[in-house]
């Protein structure tokens, strides 16, 4: 009988330790980081010439990829001279393999130039999104 308070406090300690460890893991999840790069040729994908685009990789099997598409499409929407390739990662793992995806889903945002600029893991906000676009449409 005085067995179970110690197995509740066990079960406790462990939840809390998992639940600071998931978000440790994932803290940077959504966040658009800056990441400077030469012009890159992704095999099976192709950038627009002339103007910015926004490429994510997802999968048929991913859950949050169609959030990332409803994200980017309103983005899009809103910038019209914004390119918007979906990349299905398990349709071209070259591609992946290149610009070193590593999770779904991943976004990227190329300068129309041909570089990649800015780089997400997870599902990005829509003003992150804008407010890194901005710089490469002036």
């Amino acid at each position: 009988m005085s067995s179970l308070p110690v197995v509740i406090a066990v079960l406790v300690v462990t939840l809390a330790v998992a639940v600071v460890v998931g978000r440790l893991l994932t803290r940077r999840d959504g966040v658009v980081r800056a990441s400077e790069g030469a012009a890159v040729t992704v095999p099976g994908v192709d950038l627009p010439q002339g103007r910015p685009a926004i490429v994510h990789f997802s999968a048929e099997w991913c859950g949050p990829c169609s959030a990332v598409r409803r994200v980017v499409d309103d983005v899009c929407a809103e910038l019209p001279e914004v390119a918007h390739v979906e990349v299905d990662m398990d349709a071209n793992p070259a591609a992946a393999r290149e610009l070193s995806v590593l999770s779904l889903p991943t976004t990227f945002i190329f300068d129309a130039d041909g570089r990649q600029r800015y780089r997400s893991s997870g599902v990005p906000k829509a003003a992150d999104l804008r407010s890194a676009l901005e710089p490469l449409l002036a």
